[in-house]
């Protein structure tokens, strides 16, 4: 199966969030591409208001606990979409877009989720 691989600096929020909207997204739209969420620097544990806005919009994580990305991860990926500075040893080796303008989750879940769905929309359509 091919792999969107969703990069943040924690793994803990945006990625997440991310990862389980571009699944049902392009489960919605019939595409057989599922995504990961990976993070530079990973958290101990998922963001509590990532979560819960996922959970209050029917979506569960995949991820149980934030996972740093590893070179498997990138290799296994046909697309990054990065919202933080990806290392260097992972740079080029796929197509990579950021998708800096997205606000952070702990200042509001819905800002955060409505401007990663439609970037996600965005993609999805691309695909």
């Amino acid at each position: 199966m091919k792999n969107i691989l969703f990069v943040c600096e924690h793994g803990a929020a945006k990625s997440i969030v991310a990862s389980a909207w571009f699944n049902k997204l392009a489960s919605q739209n019939g595409l057989s591409i599922r995504s990961i969420a990976r993070g530079t620097h990973p958290d101990a544990e998922l963001g509590p208001k990532a979560v819960e806005g996922l959970r209050e919009d029917g979506l569960t994580p995949l991820e149980s606990v934030p996972q740093k990305i590893l070179l498997a991860d990138v290799e296994s990926a046909i697309h990054i979409v990065s919202f933080c500075e990806i290392p260097e040893e992972f740079k080029n080796k796929v197509t990579t877009e950021s998708w800096a303008d997205v606000p952070a989750v702990s200042d509001g879940y819905e800002a955060a989720r409505d401007a990663i769905v439609k970037h996600i929309n965005h993609l999805v359509s691309s695909l």
